[in-house]
C-alpha cells in the first residue's frame, strides 16, 4: 500500500520534504553531530592525559588499615580533622548532611564508638569524641 498521496492530502501546502530531498538533509544533520562525537571524544583523551599525568603528584595517603570499608568512616574522620574541640554524633550527622532523624544520629553514634574502639577517636565524656592524639 502506498501511503504517499494520503501524506501528500494531509499536507497540501506541499511542505512535507520527499524522501529524495530529506536524504541530503539527514546527511548533513549526521556528519555534524558526528564532527560533535569526534571533538567530544578528543576532550576526552585530553582529559585523560591530563589526569594521568597528575596522579603521580598526588600525595599518597596511608588509609588506616583497621578503618571499616564504609563510605561514611573517611568523611567522619574528615570532619574530626578539621574541628579542634569534642563532636556529638548529632553534629557529626550535620556536618554530614545526614537527616537529623534518630536512625541516623544512632547509627553515626554507632560508627564513632566503632572508631573508639578501633583507637582511632576517643570518648571524652558521655556522647562527645575527640581525635586522638
Amino acid at each position: 500500500m502506498n501511503i504517499e498521496p494520503l501524506l501528500d492530502a494531509l499536507d497540501p501546502g506541499g511542505r512535507r520534504p520527499g524522501p529524495g530531498r530529506r536524504a541530503p538533509q539527514q546527511i548533513t544533520e549526521l556528519q555534524g553531530r558526528l564532527r560533535e562525537a569526534e571533538t567530544h571524544l578528543d576532550h576526552l583523551a585530553i582529559t585523560r592525559k591530563t589526569v594521568t599525568a597528575l596522579v603521580d603528584r598526588l600525595p599518597t595517603q596511608a588509609a588506616s588499615p583497621d578503618l571499616p570499608e564504609h563510605p561514611d568512616y573517611p568523611r567522619i574522620l574528615a570532619v574530626f580533622n578539621e574541628t579542634t574541640g569534642p563532636l556529638r554524633a548529632r553534629d557529626v550527622c550535620e556536618v554530614l548532611d545526614h537527616e537529623r532523624l534518630p536512625k541516623n544520629i544512632e547509627g553515626t553514634r554507632a560508627k564513632l564508638k566503632r572508631l573508639v574502639k578501633l583507637e582511632i577517636l576517643d570518648e571524652v565524656s558521655t556522647g562527645s569524641f575527640t581525635r586522638r592524639q
